[in-house]
């Protein structure tokens, strides 16, 4: 009897050892967890190659920093590509469901750049032409603009050139037929708003790329934005 309580007893201690430690264990889940910290995008690898022709340009009337294109998707980075827009060369256009712009270029090719555009209820489509172009240009808001924004009454009359210009290093302005639609082709230092709809209407390419497509368009050309 002795034997049998105690073979008894000891298997009761092991199952009720057996049901602590699962219950310590369980403990120890519920008291380590931890919520998981919100993981970052990863950046791409920007290729030499690539950072050298959005590196540093010391030699501008305003000495540009370089970019730092990793906070954009690669997409966006300028390259030579087919020409898909159906339009001859010379040709703007801008390709608004994609945020990329176009210059169409002989022998059926194209340079491709990542561009921000209008947020809604500020966009613009169509045809028209490139009436000009300025290098580190001043930029006078319109009246409305002003209306919406009085904090830049200030430049009413006109904001200097600069790295802090709304127009940054490059300006190609649209006209359709004698009228000026308002609506430009410029530069921005902020380069994770390439890609999106942010702005007021205007197209607006990263300072190297604007710079880029100033220097190949003609004055004008034809400019068409779908």
């Amino acid at each position: 009897m002795t034997i049998a309580l105690d073979a008894t007893l000891s298997r009761r201690t092991l199952l009720a050892g057996l049901a602590s430690t699962s219950a310590l264990l369980l403990a120890g889940c519920a008291t380590t967890a931890r919520p998981s910290a919100p993981v970052e995008p990863l950046r791409p690898i920007v290729p030499p190659d690539v950072a050298m022709m959005y590196g540093p340009l010391p030699l501008e009337d305003f000495p540009i920093p370089a970019a730092d294109v990793s906070l954009m998707a690669p997409r966006f980075w300028r390259q030579e590509v087919e020409n898909i827009t159906g339009q001859p060369q010379h040709t703007v256009v801008v390709d608004t469901a994609n945020f990329v712009l176009y210059w169409t270029m002989p022998n059926g090719r194209a340079m491709r750049y990542g561009v921000g555009l209008g947020r809604a209820g500020f966009e613009w489509s169509g045809e028209g032409h490139i009436a000009y172009k300025r290098k580190w240009p001043v930029w006078t808001p319109p009246a409305e603009m002003i209306l919406r924004q009085p904090e830049i009454e200030k430049y009413r009359h006109g904001q200097p050139p600069g790295l802090d210009n709304a127009l940054g290093a490059r300006a190609l302005y649209i006209h359709q037929g004698q009228k000026d639609t308002l609506y430009r082709i410029h530069g921005t230092m902020d380069v994770p708003t390439i890609g999106k709809a942010v702005s007021s209407g205007c197209v607006r390419l990263l300072f190297h790329d604007v710079i880029d497509l100033h220097d190949r368009v003609i004055p004008g050309s034809k400019i068409v934005v779908i």
